[in-house]
């Protein structure tokens, strides 16, 4: 860490020493992503690759996260410090905003343009006639080729409907736990913080059986067509996101225990409550263009 002297100045900037953590998350990142694509080929090595980098990684964000939090309750951190962290996290939703907005943009260029075009509509006549004859350009659908064979979709009004209800109620819990914050209420921070967690916990565990009864019962896979890709590509990544953010929501919990946030300085808390918002939106996209539409 930097030196201690320096920190209270309120015009000095903190920079921290050079920290391993960012090139050992990298290759812990780089292995779980090659297990993750090799247990998605079926190469006998893919899962366990995938779980050790997964161990690996959660172990690293454990010490990287030890580090930061040291640094703050330690009062390195000033009111230019705390900018550039509201400054950060701005750009990285925004960032997180485009990840999903290019993944929504592939639904989206599937259903109003490849699609009709396979079909034979007026800009594409025929094609349906000389190349896929017989094929009908309707949604969902795993394209002229059938890939993957035949299958079922899920009702919206089933488990995604209750987990829509259960991430539209954890955003409220989360709001009134922050104000509970602002008004010096720990009680009724720690239960509302709580319910939180246990909210996103039970929306992955409700996303969890949707997934097994697609693949068991209804033969919806990742390679049921370009329906199975963007499905699985959109709800799966957005299941991640839901488990990162439920990991940071624990932490907070921890840190508000033992006292670490005051009434006026508690960004951490905040940035949380920011990418749990976040999250929260992108599910009612997806659960409007996904599973209604």
């Amino acid at each position: 860490m930097a030196q201690a002297h320096a920190h209270h100045d309120a015009n000095i900037y903190y920079v921290p020493h050079g920290s391993r953590w960012p090139v050992f998350a990298s290759v812990a990142l780089f292995i779980t992503m090659f297990g993750l694509a090799s247990w998605m080929n079926d190469a006998s090595y893919g899962k366990p690759t995938f779980f050790v980098g997964a161990v690996i990684l959660l172990a690293i964000l454990f010490k990287w996260f030890a580090d930061v939090i040291l640094e703050s309750i330690s009062g390195y951190y000033n009111k230019q410090v705390d900018t550039s962290f509201r400054m950060g996290m701005v750009w990285f939703i925004f960032s997180e905003v485009m990840f999903f907005a290019a993944f929504f943009g592939a639904l989206f260029y599937a259903r109003q343009f490849a699609l009709p075009h396979l079909g034979g509509d007026a800009s594409r006549i025929m094609t349906n006639e000389l190349l896929w004859q017989g094929f009908s350009a309707a949604w969902p659908s795993n394209g002229p080729g059938a890939i993957g064979g035949q299958y079922q979709i899920i009702p919206p009004w089933g488990l995604p409907l209750l987990n829509t209800l259960i991430l539209l109620t954890s955003g409220v819990t989360i709001t009134i736990a922050h104000h509970a914050l602002k008004a010096g209420h720990r009680k009724q921070l720690l239960l509302f913080l709580g319910l939180t967690v246990l909210l996103g916990a039970t929306f992955l565990y409700f996303q969890a059986e949707e997934y097994i009864h697609a693949y068991k019962e209804l033969n919806l896979t990742l390679g049921s067509g370009i329906y199975g890709s963007t499905f699985f590509m959109l709800t799966g990544f957005h299941g991640a996101h839901v488990t990162l953010g439920t990991i940071m929501l624990i932490i907070i919990w921890l840190r508000c225990a033992r006292g670490h946030f005051k009434k006026d300085d508690h960004f951490a808390f905040e940035a949380v409550a920011w990418y749990w918002h976040f999250v929260d939106v992108v599910w009612l996209g997806l659960f409007l263009f996904v599973y209604v539409l």
